[in-house]
Protein backbone atom coordinates (compact mmCIF):
# COMPACT_ATOMS: atom_id res chain seq x y z
CA UNK A 1 0.00 0.00 0.00
CA UNK A 2 2.85 2.64 0.60
CA UNK A 3 3.90 1.39 -3.02
CA UNK A 4 0.79 2.13 -4.51
CA UNK A 5 0.44 5.68 -2.96
CA UNK A 6 4.21 6.57 -3.95
CA UNK A 7 3.54 6.05 -7.23
CA UNK A 8 0.47 8.18 -7.18
CA UNK A 9 2.38 11.13 -6.10
CA UNK A 10 4.66 10.34 -8.82
CA UNK A 11 2.16 9.76 -11.58
CA UNK A 12 -0.06 12.86 -10.41
CA UNK A 13 2.80 14.91 -9.93
CA UNK A 14 1.39 17.45 -12.60
CA UNK A 15 -2.12 16.89 -11.56
CA UNK A 16 -0.90 18.60 -7.83
CA UNK A 17 0.65 21.58 -9.66
CA UNK A 18 -2.17 22.24 -11.40
CA UNK A 19 -4.90 21.80 -8.92
CA UNK A 20 -3.15 23.53 -6.11
CA UNK A 21 -2.57 26.51 -8.35
CA UNK A 22 -6.42 26.88 -8.79
CA UNK A 23 -6.89 26.67 -5.47
CA UNK A 24 -3.54 28.69 -4.04
CA UNK A 25 -4.43 31.36 -6.75
CA UNK A 26 -7.56 31.62 -5.63
CA UNK A 27 -6.55 31.44 -1.92
CA UNK A 28 -3.59 34.13 -2.25
CA UNK A 29 -5.74 36.47 -3.69
CA UNK A 30 -8.95 36.49 -1.35
CA UNK A 31 -7.56 34.90 2.27
CA UNK A 32 -8.61 37.70 4.51
CA UNK A 33 -12.09 37.87 2.71
CA UNK A 34 -12.52 34.45 2.75
CA UNK A 35 -11.59 34.29 6.41
CA UNK A 36 -14.07 37.37 7.26
CA UNK A 37 -16.42 35.83 5.76
CA UNK A 38 -15.91 32.56 7.35
CA UNK A 39 -16.28 34.32 10.58
CA UNK A 40 -19.30 35.81 9.54
CA UNK A 41 -21.03 32.51 8.82
CA UNK A 42 -19.46 31.56 12.21
CA UNK A 43 -21.32 34.30 13.75
CA UNK A 44 -24.47 32.82 13.61
CA UNK A 45 -25.75 30.63 15.97
CA UNK A 46 -26.32 26.84 14.87
CA UNK A 47 -27.77 24.67 17.55
CA UNK A 48 -29.74 22.06 15.82
CA UNK A 49 -32.93 22.69 17.87
CA UNK A 50 -32.43 26.45 17.67
CA UNK A 51 -35.05 26.94 14.62
CA UNK A 52 -34.95 30.47 14.20
CA UNK A 53 -31.23 30.66 13.73
CA UNK A 54 -31.06 27.31 12.15
CA UNK A 55 -32.83 28.61 9.44
CA UNK A 56 -30.32 31.79 9.06
CA UNK A 57 -27.66 29.05 8.54
CA UNK A 58 -29.82 27.65 5.85
CA UNK A 59 -30.76 31.35 4.25
CA UNK A 60 -27.02 32.27 4.51
CA UNK A 61 -25.87 29.41 2.83
CA UNK A 62 -28.48 29.73 -0.14
CA UNK A 63 -27.46 33.17 -0.48
CA UNK A 64 -23.96 32.33 -1.08
CA UNK A 65 -24.68 29.69 -3.53
CA UNK A 66 -26.42 32.37 -5.56
CA UNK A 67 -24.17 34.25 -6.03
CA UNK A 68 -21.50 31.81 -7.16
CA UNK A 69 -24.61 31.03 -9.48
CA UNK A 70 -24.93 27.82 -8.14
CA UNK A 71 -28.80 26.40 -9.07
CA UNK A 72 -30.17 26.59 -5.13
CA UNK A 73 -32.94 25.49 -3.37
CA UNK A 74 -34.58 24.53 -0.01
CA UNK A 75 -35.47 20.49 0.26
CA UNK A 76 -38.20 20.29 2.82
CA UNK A 77 -38.99 17.03 4.57
CA UNK A 78 -42.70 15.27 4.76
CA UNK A 79 -42.89 16.23 8.59
CA UNK A 80 -44.00 20.14 9.04
CA UNK A 81 -41.48 22.10 10.40
CA UNK A 82 -38.41 20.12 9.45
CA UNK A 83 -35.19 22.21 9.45
CA UNK A 84 -34.43 22.01 5.78
CA UNK A 85 -31.82 20.99 3.68
CA UNK A 86 -29.59 23.42 1.03
CA UNK A 87 -29.29 21.89 -2.17
CA UNK A 88 -27.48 23.08 -5.53
CA UNK A 89 -26.46 21.77 -8.85
CA UNK A 90 -24.16 22.74 -11.16
CA UNK A 91 -25.05 20.64 -14.59
CA UNK A 92 -22.09 20.52 -17.07
CA UNK A 93 -23.30 19.59 -20.51
CA UNK A 94 -21.91 15.83 -21.65
CA UNK A 95 -21.03 14.41 -18.07
CA UNK A 96 -21.48 11.15 -17.51
CA UNK A 97 -21.11 11.51 -13.71
CA UNK A 98 -22.08 13.17 -10.89
CA UNK A 99 -20.50 13.54 -7.72
CA UNK A 100 -22.69 14.89 -4.32
CA UNK A 101 -20.95 16.96 -1.64
CA UNK A 102 -22.01 16.74 1.67
CA UNK A 103 -21.72 19.00 4.95
CA UNK A 104 -24.07 19.95 7.81
CA UNK A 105 -24.52 23.40 9.26
CA UNK A 106 -25.71 22.87 12.76
CA UNK A 107 -23.57 22.09 15.64
CA UNK A 108 -23.46 20.93 19.27
CA UNK A 109 -25.45 22.90 22.47
CA UNK A 110 -22.81 25.55 24.00
CA UNK A 111 -22.62 26.64 27.63
CA UNK A 112 -20.40 29.87 27.42
CA UNK A 113 -19.04 29.83 31.23
CA UNK A 114 -17.30 26.42 29.81
CA UNK A 115 -15.59 28.15 27.09
CA UNK A 116 -11.92 29.24 27.85
CA UNK A 117 -12.09 32.78 25.68
CA UNK A 118 -14.56 34.35 28.04
CA UNK A 119 -16.62 35.12 24.86
CA UNK A 120 -19.77 34.17 23.55
CA UNK A 121 -19.18 30.90 21.36
CA UNK A 122 -20.65 32.33 18.64
CA UNK A 123 -18.56 35.35 18.65
CA UNK A 124 -15.09 34.04 16.98
CA UNK A 125 -11.64 35.12 17.50
CA UNK A 126 -8.22 34.20 16.16
CA UNK A 127 -6.19 32.11 18.86
CA UNK A 128 -3.11 31.24 18.86
CA UNK A 129 -3.58 27.40 20.33
CA UNK A 130 -5.49 25.63 21.61
CA UNK A 131 -6.65 26.77 24.51
CA UNK A 132 -6.17 23.67 26.44
CA UNK A 133 -2.07 24.42 25.52
CA UNK A 134 -1.96 27.72 26.73
CA UNK A 135 -3.50 29.27 23.31
CA UNK A 136 -4.23 32.68 23.73
CA UNK A 137 -6.88 35.37 22.19
CA UNK A 138 -4.85 37.54 19.44
CA UNK A 139 -6.27 40.68 17.49
CA UNK A 140 -5.10 40.92 13.75
CA UNK A 141 -4.04 44.18 13.33
CA UNK A 142 -6.34 46.58 11.14
CA UNK A 143 -3.42 47.55 8.70
CA UNK A 144 -2.90 43.24 7.91
CA UNK A 145 -3.22 42.30 4.62
CA UNK A 146 -3.19 38.53 5.20
CA UNK A 147 -3.76 36.31 8.19
CA UNK A 148 -1.09 34.29 9.39
CA UNK A 149 -1.91 30.64 8.79
CA UNK A 150 -0.56 28.91 12.05
CA UNK A 151 -3.19 30.88 14.10
CA UNK A 152 -6.77 28.99 14.27
CA UNK A 153 -10.28 30.64 14.54
CA UNK A 154 -12.15 29.18 17.96
CA UNK A 155 -15.74 28.97 17.49
CA UNK A 156 -19.07 27.16 17.68
CA UNK A 157 -19.04 25.02 14.18
CA UNK A 158 -15.94 26.09 12.97
CA UNK A 159 -14.30 22.86 12.80
CA UNK A 160 -17.67 20.44 13.47
CA UNK A 161 -19.06 21.31 10.39
CA UNK A 162 -19.43 24.59 8.74
CA UNK A 163 -15.71 24.34 7.77
CA UNK A 164 -16.63 21.48 5.68
CA UNK A 165 -19.73 23.95 3.91
CA UNK A 166 -16.74 26.76 3.18
CA UNK A 167 -14.22 24.69 1.85
CA UNK A 168 -16.56 22.50 -0.75
CA UNK A 169 -18.26 26.48 -1.74
CA UNK A 170 -14.98 27.95 -1.60
CA UNK A 171 -13.53 24.99 -4.08
CA UNK A 172 -15.77 25.81 -6.29
CA UNK A 173 -15.72 29.37 -6.43
CA UNK A 174 -12.42 29.09 -6.52
CA UNK A 175 -12.75 26.74 -10.22
CA UNK A 176 -15.18 29.32 -11.24
CA UNK A 177 -12.81 32.02 -10.92
CA UNK A 178 -9.92 30.37 -12.53
CA UNK A 179 -12.34 29.05 -15.66
CA UNK A 180 -11.80 25.74 -15.05
CA UNK A 181 -13.37 23.06 -17.07
CA UNK A 182 -15.49 20.40 -15.32
CA UNK A 183 -16.24 17.15 -16.34
CA UNK A 184 -18.72 15.87 -14.06
CA UNK A 185 -22.16 17.17 -12.64
CA UNK A 186 -22.12 18.35 -8.96
CA UNK A 187 -24.48 18.18 -6.32
CA UNK A 188 -24.59 20.12 -3.28
CA UNK A 189 -26.37 19.29 0.40
CA UNK A 190 -25.85 20.98 3.36
CA UNK A 191 -27.83 19.31 6.56
CA UNK A 192 -29.33 21.06 9.12
CA UNK A 193 -30.15 18.10 11.90
CA UNK A 194 -26.72 16.05 11.71
CA UNK A 195 -26.08 16.68 15.48
CA UNK A 196 -29.76 15.31 16.27
CA UNK A 197 -29.65 12.17 14.51
CA UNK A 198 -29.98 12.99 10.81
CA UNK A 199 -33.64 12.42 11.86
CA UNK A 200 -35.56 13.80 8.63
CA UNK A 201 -33.11 13.13 6.28
CA UNK A 202 -34.70 9.82 5.08
CA UNK A 203 -37.45 12.07 4.01
CA UNK A 204 -35.86 14.17 2.51
CA UNK A 205 -34.64 11.80 0.51
CA UNK A 206 -37.55 10.52 -0.61
CA UNK A 207 -39.26 13.51 -1.45
CA UNK A 208 -36.15 15.07 -3.43
CA UNK A 209 -34.76 11.47 -5.23
CA UNK A 210 -34.39 12.58 -8.82
CA UNK A 211 -32.92 15.88 -7.93
CA UNK A 212 -29.93 13.96 -5.40
CA UNK A 213 -29.32 11.33 -7.98
CA UNK A 214 -25.81 10.89 -7.85
CA UNK A 215 -23.42 8.32 -8.61
CA UNK A 216 -21.34 8.73 -5.50
CA UNK A 217 -21.63 11.31 -1.97
CA UNK A 218 -18.52 13.10 -0.16
CA UNK A 219 -19.01 13.82 3.07
CA UNK A 220 -17.18 16.48 4.35
CA UNK A 221 -16.81 16.17 8.37
CA UNK A 222 -14.92 15.10 10.95
CA UNK A 223 -10.94 15.49 11.22
CA UNK A 224 -8.38 14.45 9.16
CA UNK A 225 -5.63 11.93 10.91
CA UNK A 226 -3.87 12.41 13.64
CA UNK A 227 -0.28 12.69 11.90
CA UNK A 228 -2.02 15.53 10.30
CA UNK A 229 -2.61 13.78 6.80
CA UNK A 230 -5.01 14.24 4.34
CA UNK A 231 -7.53 11.12 4.26
CA UNK A 232 -10.06 9.05 2.83
CA UNK A 233 -12.56 6.80 4.99
CA UNK A 234 -14.46 4.63 3.80
CA UNK A 235 -16.98 3.49 5.98
CA UNK A 236 -18.47 4.73 9.47
CA UNK A 237 -19.67 2.65 12.65
CA UNK A 238 -23.54 2.42 13.33
CA UNK A 239 -25.57 3.27 16.40
CA UNK A 240 -28.10 2.29 18.80
CA UNK A 241 -28.80 3.15 22.48
CA UNK A 242 -30.15 1.63 25.07
CA UNK A 243 -31.41 2.91 28.22
CA UNK A 244 -31.58 0.23 31.40
CA UNK A 245 -33.48 0.87 34.67
CA UNK A 246 -32.90 -2.11 37.62
CA UNK A 247 -36.03 -1.68 40.71
CA UNK A 248 -35.26 -2.36 44.08
CA UNK A 249 -37.47 -1.26 46.78
CA UNK A 250 -40.90 0.92 45.95
CA UNK A 251 -38.89 3.42 48.49
CA UNK A 252 -35.79 4.57 49.68
CA UNK A 253 -34.70 2.18 52.84
CA UNK A 254 -32.11 2.69 55.68
CA UNK A 255 -29.09 0.91 54.76
CA UNK A 256 -28.17 -0.36 58.53
CA UNK A 257 -32.07 -1.60 59.26
CA UNK A 258 -32.52 -3.59 55.61
CA UNK A 259 -29.06 -3.86 54.05
CA UNK A 260 -28.43 -7.66 54.15
CA UNK A 261 -31.99 -8.58 53.18
CA UNK A 262 -33.83 -5.45 51.03
CA UNK A 263 -32.48 -5.84 47.24
CA UNK A 264 -30.00 -3.18 45.89
CA UNK A 265 -30.65 -2.09 42.48
CA UNK A 266 -27.31 -0.24 42.44
CA UNK A 267 -25.22 -3.57 43.12
CA UNK A 268 -27.50 -5.12 40.49
CA UNK A 269 -27.00 -3.28 37.74
CA UNK A 270 -23.25 -3.17 38.89
CA UNK A 271 -23.10 -7.18 38.65
CA UNK A 272 -25.25 -7.33 35.26
CA UNK A 273 -23.01 -4.83 33.06
CA UNK A 274 -20.04 -6.27 34.57
CA UNK A 275 -20.76 -9.90 33.49
CA UNK A 276 -21.10 -8.41 29.86
CA UNK A 277 -17.21 -8.57 29.35
CA UNK A 278 -14.39 -10.57 30.35
CA UNK A 279 -11.16 -10.16 31.36
CA UNK A 280 -9.83 -9.24 28.33
CA UNK A 281 -12.48 -6.74 27.63
CA UNK A 282 -14.05 -8.90 25.26
CA UNK A 283 -18.41 -8.61 25.17
CA UNK A 284 -19.57 -11.95 26.48
CA UNK A 285 -22.87 -11.24 24.88
CA UNK A 286 -24.23 -14.99 23.06
CA UNK A 287 -23.34 -13.84 19.70
CA UNK A 288 -21.99 -10.26 20.03
CA UNK A 289 -19.23 -10.80 17.00
CA UNK A 290 -20.79 -13.60 14.74
CA UNK A 291 -22.18 -11.55 12.01
CA UNK A 292 -19.28 -9.29 11.52
CA UNK A 293 -17.96 -8.61 8.20
CA UNK A 294 -14.35 -9.65 8.50
CA UNK A 295 -12.06 -6.59 6.59
CA UNK A 296 -10.71 -7.72 3.15
CA UNK A 297 -7.24 -8.10 2.17
CA UNK A 298 -7.05 -4.79 0.50
CA UNK A 299 -8.22 -3.52 3.55
CA UNK A 300 -6.12 -4.97 6.17
CA UNK A 301 -3.12 -3.67 3.96
CA UNK A 302 -4.68 0.34 3.94
CA UNK A 303 -4.82 -0.76 7.94
CA UNK A 304 -1.00 -2.01 8.17
CA UNK A 305 0.13 1.21 6.27
CA UNK A 306 -1.19 3.89 8.25
CA UNK A 307 0.81 6.05 10.91
CA UNK A 308 1.04 4.66 14.57
CA UNK A 309 -0.96 6.96 16.91
CA UNK A 310 -1.34 4.75 19.82
CA UNK A 311 1.64 5.95 21.84
CA UNK A 312 0.66 9.64 20.98
CA UNK A 313 -2.97 8.68 22.45
CA UNK A 314 -1.83 6.62 25.43
CA UNK A 315 0.63 10.06 26.73
CA UNK A 316 -2.29 12.65 26.17
CA UNK A 317 -4.88 10.53 27.55
CA UNK A 318 -2.87 8.99 30.39
CA UNK A 319 -3.57 5.28 29.85
CA UNK A 320 -1.42 2.57 30.25
CA UNK A 321 -3.15 -0.51 29.12
CA UNK A 322 -5.70 -0.44 26.44
CA UNK A 323 -8.27 -2.69 26.47
CA UNK A 324 -8.89 -4.86 23.65
CA UNK A 325 -6.38 -7.80 24.58
CA UNK A 326 -3.80 -6.84 22.42
CA UNK A 327 -5.27 -6.09 18.92
CA UNK A 328 -4.32 -2.61 17.68
CA UNK A 329 -6.58 0.53 18.24
CA UNK A 330 -7.55 0.37 14.08
CA UNK A 331 -8.51 -3.00 14.57
CA UNK A 332 -10.25 -2.70 17.46
CA UNK A 333 -12.46 0.06 15.06
CA UNK A 334 -13.74 -2.88 12.80
CA UNK A 335 -15.64 -4.62 15.40
CA UNK A 336 -19.27 -4.01 17.47
CA UNK A 337 -19.01 -1.88 20.82
CA UNK A 338 -20.97 -2.08 23.73
CA UNK A 339 -20.59 1.22 26.05
CA UNK A 340 -21.80 1.96 29.12
CA UNK A 341 -22.14 6.15 28.33
CA UNK A 342 -23.05 6.63 32.05
CA UNK A 343 -24.74 5.27 35.44
CA UNK A 344 -26.34 6.77 38.31
CA UNK A 345 -28.01 5.70 41.58
CA UNK A 346 -28.70 7.30 44.50
CA UNK A 347 -26.18 9.78 45.58
CA UNK A 348 -22.14 10.19 46.02
CA UNK A 349 -20.03 12.83 47.41
CA UNK A 350 -21.27 15.27 50.15
CA UNK A 351 -24.98 14.38 49.21
CA UNK A 352 -24.05 10.13 49.80
CA UNK A 353 -26.97 9.04 52.27
CA UNK A 354 -27.11 5.53 54.07
CA UNK A 355 -29.48 4.12 51.99
CA UNK A 356 -30.60 1.26 49.46
CA UNK A 357 -31.74 3.41 46.38
CA UNK A 358 -35.04 2.93 44.60
CA UNK A 359 -33.62 2.26 41.24
CA UNK A 360 -30.12 2.31 39.19
CA UNK A 361 -29.80 3.62 35.69
CA UNK A 362 -27.45 3.05 32.88
CA UNK A 363 -27.21 4.40 29.58
CA UNK A 364 -25.68 1.67 27.04
CA UNK A 365 -24.18 2.82 23.58
CA UNK A 366 -23.81 0.10 21.03
CA UNK A 367 -21.35 0.64 17.83
CA UNK A 368 -22.24 -1.26 14.93
CA UNK A 369 -19.91 -2.66 12.30
CA UNK A 370 -20.62 -4.38 8.63
CA UNK A 371 -22.83 -6.91 8.98
CA UNK A 372 -24.68 -5.91 12.56
CA UNK A 373 -28.28 -5.44 12.19
CA UNK A 374 -29.16 -2.96 15.18
CA UNK A 375 -32.21 -5.09 15.67
CA UNK A 376 -30.57 -8.16 15.96
CA UNK A 377 -27.71 -6.66 18.07
CA UNK A 378 -30.37 -5.05 20.90
CA UNK A 379 -31.94 -8.68 21.08
CA UNK A 380 -28.54 -10.33 21.55
CA UNK A 381 -28.47 -8.23 24.57
CA UNK A 382 -32.13 -8.20 25.84
CA UNK A 383 -31.49 -12.55 25.97
CA UNK A 384 -28.40 -11.93 27.94
CA UNK A 385 -30.49 -10.01 30.44
CA UNK A 386 -32.87 -12.48 30.22
CA UNK A 387 -30.38 -15.03 31.09
CA UNK A 388 -29.81 -13.64 34.18
CA UNK A 389 -33.17 -14.21 35.26
CA UNK A 390 -34.42 -10.57 34.61
CA UNK A 391 -38.10 -9.87 33.43
CA UNK A 392 -38.31 -6.73 30.79
CA UNK A 393 -40.56 -4.35 30.96
CA UNK A 394 -41.09 -1.14 28.49
CA UNK A 395 -42.79 0.99 31.72
CA UNK A 396 -42.17 1.14 34.79
CA UNK A 397 -43.04 -1.51 37.44
CA UNK A 398 -46.44 -1.65 38.74
CA UNK A 399 -47.19 -3.06 41.96
CA UNK A 400 -48.70 -6.37 40.50
CA UNK A 401 -45.29 -7.14 38.95
CA UNK A 402 -43.55 -5.71 41.69
CA UNK A 403 -44.33 -8.66 43.69
CA UNK A 404 -45.15 -11.74 40.62
CA UNK A 405 -40.83 -10.84 39.36
CA UNK A 406 -37.86 -11.25 41.41
CA UNK A 407 -35.60 -9.13 39.03
CA UNK A 408 -37.15 -6.21 37.10
CA UNK A 409 -35.55 -3.98 33.99
CA UNK A 410 -37.05 -1.06 32.03
CA UNK A 411 -35.29 -1.41 28.73
CA UNK A 412 -36.11 2.21 26.49
CA UNK A 413 -34.60 1.86 23.18
CA UNK A 414 -33.40 4.71 20.90
CA UNK A 415 -33.60 5.29 17.34
CA UNK A 416 -30.41 3.97 15.48
CA UNK A 417 -29.40 3.01 12.27
CA UNK A 418 -26.40 0.23 10.61
CA UNK A 419 -22.79 0.64 9.36
CA UNK A 420 -21.86 1.28 6.25
CA UNK A 421 -18.51 0.50 4.26
CA UNK A 422 -17.83 1.34 1.15
CA UNK A 423 -15.36 -0.97 -0.89
CA UNK A 424 -11.68 -0.11 -1.49
CA UNK A 425 -11.48 -0.99 -5.20
CA UNK A 426 -14.67 0.65 -6.75
CA UNK A 427 -13.69 2.60 -9.53
CA UNK A 428 -15.32 5.69 -8.20
CA UNK A 429 -13.39 4.99 -4.56
CA UNK A 430 -10.24 4.65 -6.53
CA UNK A 431 -11.13 7.75 -8.70
CA UNK A 432 -11.45 9.93 -5.08
CA UNK A 433 -8.05 8.09 -3.45
CA UNK A 434 -6.10 9.23 -6.66
CA UNK A 435 -7.95 13.07 -6.66
CA UNK A 436 -7.21 13.57 -2.68
CA UNK A 437 -4.25 12.45 -2.92
CA UNK A 438 -3.54 14.81 -6.23
CA UNK A 439 -3.95 17.45 -3.71
CA UNK A 440 -1.33 16.24 -1.37
CA UNK A 441 2.52 15.76 -1.06
CA UNK A 442 2.49 13.21 1.41
CA UNK A 443 0.68 9.95 1.17
CA UNK A 444 -2.58 9.80 1.99
CA UNK A 445 -4.18 7.74 4.82
CA UNK A 446 -6.76 5.12 3.29
CA UNK A 447 -8.90 3.88 6.92
CA UNK A 448 -11.89 1.67 6.15
CA UNK A 449 -14.04 2.67 8.78
CA UNK A 450 -14.34 5.83 11.33
CA UNK A 451 -14.78 4.56 14.98
CA UNK A 452 -17.43 7.51 14.76
CA UNK A 453 -21.47 6.95 13.44
CA UNK A 454 -23.11 8.89 10.71
CA UNK A 455 -26.28 7.56 8.77
CA UNK A 456 -24.75 6.90 5.59
CA UNK A 457 -26.30 3.68 5.22
CA UNK A 458 -29.03 6.01 4.43
CA UNK A 459 -27.39 7.35 1.37
CA UNK A 460 -27.28 3.69 0.21
CA UNK A 461 -30.86 2.58 1.33
CA UNK A 462 -32.82 5.76 -0.21
CA UNK A 463 -30.49 6.61 -2.96
CA UNK A 464 -28.52 4.24 -4.05
CA UNK A 465 -24.95 5.95 -3.66
CA UNK A 466 -21.93 4.89 -2.84
CA UNK A 467 -20.54 7.14 -0.10
CA UNK A 468 -16.94 8.36 1.21
CA UNK A 469 -15.99 10.67 3.85
CA UNK A 470 -12.96 13.01 3.13
CA UNK A 471 -12.21 15.02 6.50
CA UNK A 472 -10.93 18.69 6.05
CA UNK A 473 -10.12 19.60 9.78
CA UNK A 474 -7.47 19.23 12.70
CA UNK A 475 -7.67 16.56 15.01
CA UNK A 476 -7.10 18.75 18.06
CA UNK A 477 -10.46 20.64 17.00
CA UNK A 478 -12.52 19.87 20.51
CA UNK A 479 -15.66 19.74 18.54
CA UNK A 480 -18.97 19.22 20.38
CA UNK A 481 -16.58 20.78 23.24
CA UNK A 482 -16.07 24.08 24.37
CA UNK A 483 -13.40 26.06 22.61
CA UNK A 484 -14.35 24.58 19.44
CA UNK A 485 -11.07 25.57 17.04
CA UNK A 486 -9.99 25.10 13.36
CA UNK A 487 -6.45 25.41 11.79
CA UNK A 488 -6.83 28.39 9.11
CA UNK A 489 -4.14 26.00 7.22
CA UNK A 490 -6.43 22.91 7.39
CA UNK A 491 -8.96 25.42 5.87
CA UNK A 492 -6.37 25.97 2.58
CA UNK A 493 -5.51 22.59 2.31
CA UNK A 494 -8.90 21.72 2.43
CA UNK A 495 -10.08 24.30 -0.49
CA UNK A 496 -7.68 22.33 -2.14
CA UNK A 497 -9.00 19.23 -1.86
CA UNK A 498 -12.30 19.72 -2.93
CA UNK A 499 -10.61 21.74 -5.46
CA UNK A 500 -9.21 18.40 -6.67
CA UNK A 501 -12.27 16.02 -6.11
CA UNK A 502 -14.62 18.42 -8.07
CA UNK A 503 -12.31 19.12 -11.30
CA UNK A 504 -12.53 15.45 -11.67
CA UNK A 505 -9.46 14.58 -13.57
Amino acid sequence: MKYILSVLVVLFAGQVIAQNTIADTYWNAHQKSIIDHYKTFLSIPNVTRDTPNIRKNAAFIQQWMKELGIETKLLEGITPGVTPAVYGKVTVPGATRTIAFYAHYDGQPVNPKQWGTGLDPFTPVFITAPYERGGKIIQLPDTAARVPENWRISGRGSADDKAGVMTILHAYAALKEQKAKLSQNIVFFFEGEEEMGSTHIGEIFERNKSLLNADLWVISDGPRHVSGRKMVVFGVRGDMNMALTVYGPKRPLHSGNYGNWAPNPARMLVELLAGMKDENNRVTIKGFYDDVVPLTETEKKAIAAIPDIETTLKKDLGIVQPEGNGASFLELLSLPTLNINGISSGNTGAMAANIIPVKAEAALDLRLVLGNDLNRQVEKVKAHIRSRGYTILDHDPSDEERLKYEKIIKISVGDGYNAQRTPMDLPLAQFVIKAVQASSKEPIVLQPSAGGSLPLIVFEQKLGAKVLTVPVVNFDNNQHAENENVRIDYLREGIGTMVSIMSGN
